[in-house]
């Protein structure tokens, strides 16, 4: 398909997908991705089956295609218990064990979940005018209202830099990098697994993040104990003096006191 004229201020709105964006819709993942999806992934996005999804439409386009996509963003729910490999089809959410891991999960609450992107994309003459950013934000209201859900995560092939770009400004946090995540043409490609939280969700501890921990806690256990040895030097013990006032007399003085001496010592 050929991109539509750009007006100078497009007035950009964001709506659910529909079954009539269908064909728009395969033919935009057609032009913007090199996996082919299949159709049963098309009718799920535009039915809402286990499917949630937003489209970006031009609202000022002067061919009077107003309401058609120039965007998208496709997501589905997963649950955070599930922990069994499975296969990847070309629509599916990779199973969240790659995750599970990486969330501060209570296994005692079995109805905790998470949203996976599954895809993103614009039309390239309405790149660079927010449009990817505001669709994202879509996903991660949607998320927020969700009391169950923990995390946003989606998967980016490494060589794509404007995303990982965008979703490093947008706070996602890059996780665990893939290998061989992706076949294209008969060639593996690996993969960033980015994170978002919401609702308290968290990543545990990396293995920096510990190391600083402790580093901060030994500081603070040294610091406490030289601010001990300081105060103990401060404090020169009673019967030291005695003994180095001892020191300075003569033999006979040194008996006369030694009584007097030890009891102060006993004190």
């Amino acid at each position: 398909m050929i991109d539509p004229k750009v007006a100078c201020h497009p007035t950009i709105c964001y709506r659910p997908i529909r079954p009539s964006d269908l064909l728009i819709l395969e033919q935009l993942h057609a032009e913007l991705f090199p996996i082919r999806y299949e159709s049963e992934f098309f009718q799920n996005v535009v039915n809402s089956r286990d499917i949630v999804s937003w489209g970006a439409v031009d609202r000022s386009r002067p061919d009077g295609q107003s309401d058609e996509l120039i965007g998208f963003v496709t997501a589905r729910i997963v649950m955070a218990r599930e922990s069994e490999v499975c296969p990847l089809s070309s629509w599916d959410a990779p199973n969240p064990k790659w995750i599970a891991d990486l969330l501060s999960y209570d296994s005692s609450k079995s109805d905790q979940t998470l949203v996976y992107i599954l895809t993103l994309g614009v039309l390239e003459s309405y790149r660079n005018l927010g449009i990817a950013s505001s669709l994202i934000h879509e996903v991660m209201k949607y998320s927020s209202s969700i009391p169950t859900c923990r995390a946003v995560y989606l998967h980016v092939i490494s060589y794509n830099n404007p995303a990982i770009h965008l979703y490093k400004k947008m706070s996602f946090k890059c996780v665990r990098r893939l290998h061989g995540f992706y076949l294209i043409s008969g060639q593996h490609y690996d993969s960033y697994l980015f994170v978002y939280y919401v609702n308290g969700g968290r990543s545990p501890c990396s293995p920096v993040e510990l190391l600083t921990i402790v580093v901060s806690y030994m500081r603070r256990g040294l610091s406490s104990l030289a601010a001990r040895l300081r105060k103990n030097e401060e404090k020169v013990p009673r019967w030291l003096k005695c003994k180095e006032t001892r020191c300075l007399l003569t033999t006979q003085s040194r008996r006369n006191l030694k009584t007097e001496c030890n009891g102060f010592e006993c004190v």
